[in-house]
């Protein structure tokens, strides 16, 4: 996407959280969203349009891991290692996943999707998946590299 039509959307993104009280967070992951990462640019567009600085919105994108400065060549798993995740067998599921993702998605682990009575649980693309098990994890990875 050129640079001007990105700007154009943030500018969208921007006016719909402009009533928002402390708006930076959605504003960061709705960019996130639909660019795949918060770059530089948006950065800067983002700083200038809340009065912030650009070491600001840096410092905020750089503490959370869910956000990138550049975009991720492969489709992203967030696999679920909580304690309740683990005591339904994601630790056993979890080396198995990354091996079968190997090369075709990124495997991340994370630490509680709110989902523990469903686990073990991952999110792609936005996309919860319960209750996973071998079968089901071929069955989601293949989905989101399809």
């Amino acid at each position: 996407m050129r640079e001007d039509g990105q700007q154009d959307e943030i500018a969208a993104i921007l006016a719909r959280h402009s009533e928002r009280e402390g708006p930076l967070l959605p504003i960061l992951h709705d960019v996130q969203d639909a660019f795949g990462h918060v770059s530089e640019a948006a950065k800067r567009q983002i700083a200038l349009a809340l009065n912030l600085s650009r070491a600001e919105v840096h410092g905020v994108v750089s503490f959370y891991h869910d956000f990138r400065s550049a975009p991720e060549p492969l489709p992203v798993i967030k696999l679920c290692r909580a304690e309740a995740c683990q005591a339904r067998g994601s630790e056993t599921l979890a080396p198995k996943v990354e091996a079968m993702a190997k090369g075709k998605a990124k495997v991340e682990a994370v630490y509680c999707l709110g989902l523990c009575s469903v686990g073990p649980n991952a999110i792609a693309r936005g996309e919860v998946y319960a209750h996973l098990d071998e079968i089901t994890a071929r069955e989601l990875i293949a989905g989101v590299t399809a």
